[in-house]
């Protein structure tokens, strides 16, 4: 388990060429969002003004930058493409699979949209954005070959209470790990938004369609490679839009489910999909997947093209 503390007691960012380390390897950051109509636009002229513009603190770090649009009903998508981003509609990606829908499923639709060596992600409803985040997580995948996923790690905060978000992570995901993957215990936000791997590992593994994505590919990751080559990045002070109790006890099924499915607990068979709750309508929360990138045939197809999506 590599770690590293860009912001503070490790290395300093600003320090480091990182663009003289690409070595011929490409970045992609891509930000899927639905509605984020309110943050969109920051995020992406950050990364445009640091990371892509010849003149920006690292500049030419940032080879592709997507905004995967999934199917928002504001001016997300209008918003992304002004500030500079490319913005591609999550059903226009490998249609032939089927819609298919969530977070994961976003986020599966982004590797195949892309043809970058490493694949960065942030979500798209990020308050007080910092190009930290992108440069944290891929420094290490640029310094060291070994590594082929970075996880941030960051205080969350909830409202204005530092240190009271990620309730999920607390309630649900840490007893899980803890009960069912000890070792995957020392990764300080397994649910966190904020990542990078490289392709040639993303497009060998599943994604689950929904909130489950970032503990499955945890787990899946590391049964493919190891421990040890999973990194983790201090990125300081995470600010979002926190969710209600009813929403994240959705995400929490979603959750459980993805877990206890690596861990073959239980069949599929023996669980019921639906969340009923009082005062609520019954929710059907089920587990489904998008396959590896490399089974699916419209994909190696469109690899086959070359770097046709590329930041503005």
């Amino acid at each position: 388990m590599f770690a590293v503390t860009p912001t503070h007691d490790g290395f300093a960012l600003d320090d480091l060429d990182l663009v003289g380390h690409k070595d011929g390897t490409s970045v992609a950051v891509c930000l899927p969002a639905r509605n984020e109509a309110e943050t969109i636009a920051p995020i992406v002229e950050a990364i445009v003004a640091d990371l892509v513009s010849d003149g920006g603190r690292h500049g030419g770090l940032v080879d592709e930058l997507v905004v995967i649009d999934d199917r928002s009903t504001d001016q997300t998508a209008r918003l992304a493409a002004d500030a500079g981003a490319t913005v591609i509609e999550v059903g226009s990606v490998v249609p032939q699979v089927g819609r298919g829908s969530g977070k994961g499923n976003a986020l599966w639709k982004s590797v195949a949209a892309t043809t970058a060596d490493v694949v960065v992600w942030c979500d798209a409803d990020l308050r007080q954005f910092d190009t930290v985040f992108v440069t944290g997580l891929v420094a290490p995948l640029l310094l060291n070959p070994e590594v082929v996923l970075v996880k941030g790690f960051y205080e969350r905060t909830l409202g204005d209470q530092p240190g009271a978000g990620g309730r999920n992570t607390e309630l649900m995901a840490r007893p899980l790990l803890s009960l069912l993957f000890p070792e995957l215990t020392v990764i300080r936000q397994p649910l966190g938004g904020e990542y990078a791997g490289r392709r040639s590992v993303l497009e060998r593994v599943p994604f689950v369609q929904g909130y489950g994505v970032e503990i499955g590919l945890l787990i899946d990751v590391a049964r493919l490679v190891g421990l040890d080559r999973i990194a983790q990045v201090d990125l300081g002070v995470r600010r979002h839009r926190n969710r209600p109790l009813h929403e994240l006890s959705v995400q929490a099924m979603e959750i459980l489910q993805t877990v206890l499915d690596r861990a073959g607990a239980v069949t599929e068979r023996e669980w019921s999909h639906v969340l009923v709750r009082p005062d609520h309508e019954p929710v059907e929360v089920e587990l489904r997947e998008r396959p590896p990138l490399v089974e699916v045939p419209g994909y190696q197809a469109r690899a086959a093209q070359g770097p046709a999506l590329r930041a503005h």
